[in-house]
């Protein structure tokens, strides 16, 4: 992209407006490149880990759920939050056994993602991850999720036709129908035990 201008900011006041449960809402004063000052309100996230879960047949397991903000049903790969001093493969084993019951002996990286960087400071680290084992699901209380197992070319027709719009599931499709495809090399697994 050639020669880029520094346009970092930096901050000269924070304070917290909100504090909740989950999440925490920041407003600082910030100068800008020009040397101005501006206001910069931003949501502060725990961070969050997402994973493929593929079965032996090559079937991705994926979560039917409802979000509240949006009022809607959703089809979504297993993803979850931090807890404090987790890191993100660990928020990940654990999320896949709490959220679908299913525990993986083999894990990759894919890649990571900033879903909400306008106004949130918000990290999901998305894995792959197959040789599942069937578990007991382990549901937060007020958490209710169905699973079931999908094809690949299913989840891109849902992709295509508009019916697959969380951004998390949309990219980890974008990434697998290319590793599947030959396109782009499949990742090393490693071996981090069942979990």
């Amino acid at each position: 992209m050639g020669d880029r201008r520094d346009l970092s900011e930096s901050t000269l006041a924070e304070e917290i407006v909100y504090e909740g449960k989950f999440l925490r809402v920041r407003r600082d004063l910030a100068r800008t490149p020009d040397g101005g000052e501006t206001i910069r309100e931003y949501i502060l996230h725990p961070g969050a880990a997402a994973m493929v879960p593929f079965d032996a047949d090559g079937r991705i397991l994926v979560e039917w759920q409802y979000r509240y903000p949006r009022r809607e049903h959703f089809i979504e790969i297993p993803a979850g939050k931090l807890d404090p001093g987790e890191s993100f493969l660990d928020a990940a084993r654990r999320e896949l056994v709490e959220e679908t019951g299913y525990a993986a002996a083999e894990w990759a990286p894919l890649t990571t993602i900033h879903p909400a960087i306008g106004f949130a400071d918000e990290r999901i680290d998305i894995f792959l991850c197959r040789d599942l084992e069937r578990r007991a699901q382990q549901l937060d209380q007020g958490e209710f999720v169905d699973i079931e197992f999908v094809g690949l070319g299913w989840l891109v027709d849902e992709l295509r036709a508009g019916r697959l719009t969380d951004v998390k599931t949309q990219i980890a499709v974008h990434w697998v129908e290319r590793i599947v495809s030959g396109a782009w090399p499949w990742p090393a697994f490693e071996r981090f035990g069942s979990g």
